[in-house]
């Protein structure tokens, strides 16, 4: 019998979803593993960038569960900043109107790559029940003088109206686009004062095996 996809793939994903396969539930029993890839953008429509992520962590997430874990794999929106403000701008949209059109749309894609996620647990950065939560983090780090605020120098993309971080800039140009030349602007930022917990934060590194040591290396230093 020939594979057909567009027969074989809806009847199965319906059936998925229809019974709630991967929706995920308390089990003492079971040893835990969480799973998360990096939320998307919803700026526009999902690329093979995303598939190949979340291709990759898919798997990791339906091999966890062939071994007995209880996956916890959640899905959710990187929804606020200037990548979805830029294009709402561009395409003289209200950007909540474009974020919420985007990821209804960016939801549909996934879903029909068959992922296994607990769309139950999605959740969006730009919802109040979502943000006021890193507002109450931010209040108490402020209280209790984790958090300040000077003048520093910072990469500045003037394409993008924002501040870029120094593994965004590539060659001297915004990662976003290469032909956009990043300058260097004096500006008011809110600093974490993480050098309290320097020490650490630097033993812990030496309890993650596995890690690469190029991404232990960016860890120790940044």
């Amino acid at each position: 019998m020939k594979y057909n996809p567009h027969e074989i793939e809806p009847k199965w994903q319906k059936y998925w979803d229809k019974n709630n396969i991967f929706k995920v539930l308390k089990e003492p029993s079971k040893e835990k593993y969480y799973l998360l890839e990096m939320f998307p953008y919803p700026s526009g429509k999902i690329h093979m960038g995303h598939v190949r992520n979340y291709t990759i962590g898919d798997v990791v997430a339906r091999y966890k569960r062939m071994c007995g874990k209880n996956v916890l794999h959640p899905m959710g929106w990187d929804a606020f900043g200037m990548p979805a403000e830029n294009a709402a701008i561009e395409n003289k949209i209200h950007p909540a109107t474009w974020t919420n059109d985007n990821i209804q749309a960016m939801k549909s894609q996934l879903k029909r790559m068959g992922f296994s996620y607990d769309w139950d647990r999605e959740i969006s950065t730009c919802h109040p029940d979502y943000y006021r939560w890193e507002q109450l983090i931010f209040l108490k780090m402020y209280e209790c003088g984790l958090a300040y605020r000077k003048k520093t120098q910072v990469n500045w993309c003037e394409k993008c109206q924002t501040v870029l971080a120094n593994e965004q800039v590539e060659e001297g140009c915004c990662w976003r686009h290469t032909n956009d030349e990043v300058s260097i602007k004096e500006m008011d930022s809110w600093f974490l004062k993480i050098t309290d917990y320097a020490e650490e934060i630097l033993e812990f590194c030496d309890k993650l095996p596995g890690w690469p040591e190029r991404v232990l290396t960016m860890q120790r230093n940044w």
